[in-house]
């Protein structure tokens, strides 16, 4: 059966190019132009993926985004927009975003990051990400140890958001970097290593560590320790 996706874009050039080449390589592909229509499109098992533009005629795509994930409706989301800024993508990621495409693009990178969200498995899918006690919602943008509330900034949440998608992982500087603050990530700067302090408090405040380090290679969220800690 042919995957499914929704395109939700007010510029009928881009949703057409996007609608045409998503079934050129076989999907069954729809377009919708506006927020409205697109709540009312969006339903639990009808998409296997929804291509989401921010900036919308009616409700704007956040507001959608935020309605899909508060009714419990994990279905892959990714955001097109041509808000390039850090904190409008962690915003989306908060949100509830599994991905985030910058316009303009080329139609090659939005194929090969729609094949990599499909394949996720779904557990990575999902807008509530747990690991041992710790829980966050990415819907609601709570986060919780121990059934206790985490205070923490945007930047925090989504560093915690990285570790929870990659738990008893080794990931290194680079990688989080890049992830977290979408910048090359250039060996001098310590603003990682200050996040992860802070968030190492706040987790700690409520419980045993659960963020190591492991030198010269980089963090690892993980209860494994001893001989059982991921190398």
């Amino acid at each position: 059966m042919s995957l499914r996706v929704l395109i939700v874009e007010d510029d009928p050039e881009i949703a057409g190019f996007v609608t045409q080449g998503l079934r050129e390589e076989g999907f069954v592909a729809e377009a919708v132009g506006d927020g409205d229509s697109a709540a009312h499109a969006v339903r639990p098992g009808g998409w296997d993926l929804v291509l989401l533009d921010i900036w919308l005629p009616g409700r704007d795509g956040l507001t959608v985004l935020r309605q899909i994930r508060a009714a419990g409706d994990a279905t892959p989301v990714l955001l097109l927009t041509a808000r390039d800024a850090v904190e409008d993508r962690v915003e989306g990621l908060n949100a509830g975003a599994d991905d985030y495409l910058v316009k303009p693009f080329a139609f090659a990178e939005l194929l090969a990051r729609v094949h990599a969200i499909l394949r996720r498995p779904p557990g990575l899918r999902s807008t509530r990400l747990v690991y041992a006690d710790v829980t966050l919602d990415l819907a609601g943008q709570k986060a919780e140890r121990a059934g206790r509330p985490l205070l923490l900034t945007a930047r925090e949440q989504a560093l915690l958001g990285h570790f929870l998608r990659h738990p008893d992982e080794v990931v290194s500087r680079t990688r989080i970097y890049e992830a977290v603050w979408d910048e090359r990530y250039d060996g001098l700067s310590n603003t990682l290593e200050v996040h992860v302090m802070e968030l190492r408090k706040k987790l700690e405040a409520l419980g045993p560590r659960l963020i190591f380090t492991v030198r010269g290679k980089g963090y690892v969220l993980t209860t494994r320790t001893g001989e059982d800690a991921p190398a």
